[in-house]
């Protein structure tokens, strides 16, 4: 091996080595008997790269590509960092401006929509869950990371931000000019539905949502409510723990989740003193914009027989990721946790199956959505049997 394939292959091994350590995958590989076989073949194709390909390699693009590709072999919410685009996490405040478009994005391809924020500039534009962004402001998406996606869909109050966006099976991508605000709607509102159905929207999940939950179902029983839908579809946002929390207002005893973390070590999170103050009938109505807390919030009401699902299936956003930083100042989101259903089924990539499917029609871009919900007329339909 020539000394500039050595030093290539110690350039790249460093920060592959130090994320195989410190948990991601390739920590599975090297605990093999055959990890050396990998190491040699990632050694050979090296070699092979620098001593046959036509035009000088440039190592450094070479070495970013190698990272990148290691994380994108991952989940789509594990990336590569460069070193430029990590000193961002440290002042994100301030790199990416305090107004956004109000989309939540992962990582399919392109960039797919999580979800659009009800009331946000991006849902009055007609964005919707599963629409892929193929580019923002003339940067194609194809190979970016869902973090730098993020930080470029933010920027300052009354700025535009230009899209292309795929819907469904259409060829040709749509334009739009989105302009960025800061999102003031609140993370719950409430209503009577029909008869003595209550409904809650809730947008987001925050520390408050345990008490602001309570506080607006409260409300509603004083207006004769006996039976709640809550309707999280499209609902991306918030911590997993938060999720957690807000279930146990509906589950007085058993696991609400667990906490899977590497060698399949788990962690049952159980209820406590005080949990299950709301014993009233709930069906949750939930899409494929249903992600994160909000699975979580799902599967613990639905594990323990305390809530239906109807709606689509989610999307299965359920893990935490750890940011650890590498020696060149470049750095990885790696999901090290994942949490699980009450009966320790995987819900990270795999989604949670509504009790009772409602598919959802398909509406070109542009044009007017159904007046009727038929997600909520069958949520109706649903607790009413209750």
């Amino acid at each position: 091996m020539t000394s500039r394939t050595r030093n290539f292959v110690l350039a790249v091994s460093v920060p592959v080595i130090v994320f195989a350590v410190l948990g991601g995958y390739l920590g599975q590989v090297l605990a093999k008997d055959d990890t050396y076989q990998h190491l040699r073949v990632f050694e050979d194709v090296i070699s092979l790269v620098l001593n046959n390909y036509v035009e000088e390699v440039n190592v450094t693009d070479a070495m970013k590509g190698a990272m990148k590709g290691l994380a994108d072999g991952l989940d789509p919410e594990s990336a590569y960092l460069t070193p430029d685009l990590a000193k961002t996490v440290d002042t994100n405040a301030s790199t990416t401006g305090p107004a956004e478009i109000g989309v939540t994005v992962t990582r399919q391809y392109y960039l797919r929509v999580v979800s659009a924020r009800d009331g946000s500039p991006a849902a009055r534009a007609g964005l919707r869950s599963g629409d892929f962004i193929r580019a923002i402001d003339g940067r194609p998406t194809r190979d970016m990371s869902a973090y730098e996606g993020t930080r470029l869909l933010h920027g300052a109050v009354g700025t535009k931000v230009h899209l292309l966006i795929i819907r469904g099976s259409a060829a040709d991508p749509h334009e739009l000019e989105v302009t960025r605000e800061r999102i003031t709607t609140p993370e719950m509102t409430s209503r009577m539905a029909d008869g003595p159905t209550g409904y809650v929207r809730v947008l987001e999940f925050t520390k408050d949502s345990p008490i602001r939950l309570k506080q607006a179902i409260d409300a509603l029983s004083k207006t004769k409510a006996t039976r709640f839908l809550i309707d999280i579809r499209g609902t991306a946002r918030g911590d997993l723990d938060d999720g957690i929390a807000t279930a146990r207002l509906f589950v007085k005893s058993g696991t609400l989740a667990s906490r899977q973390t590497k060698g399949d070590k788990r962690e049952a999170v159980t209820t406590g003193d005080g949990d299950g103050a709301i014993a009233a009938p709930v069906v949750l109505l939930v899409d494929q914009g249903t992600a994160g807390a909000a699975e979580v919030f799902a599967a613990a009401l639905s594990g323990n027989q305390r809530a239906a699902l109807v709606g689509e299936q989610t999307l299965g956003r359920a893990a935490r990721q750890q940011l650890i930083r590498l020696p060149d100042g470049s750095a990885l989101f790696v999901s090290t946790v994942r949490y699980l259903t009450p009966k320790g089924e995987v819900i990270h990539e795999k989604g949670l199956q509504p009790d009772d499917v409602v598919e959802q029609p398909e509406v070109e871009f542009g044009a007017e959505a159904p007046t009727v919900d038929a997600t909520l007329q069958k949520g109706l339909e649903r607790i009413a049997k209750s």
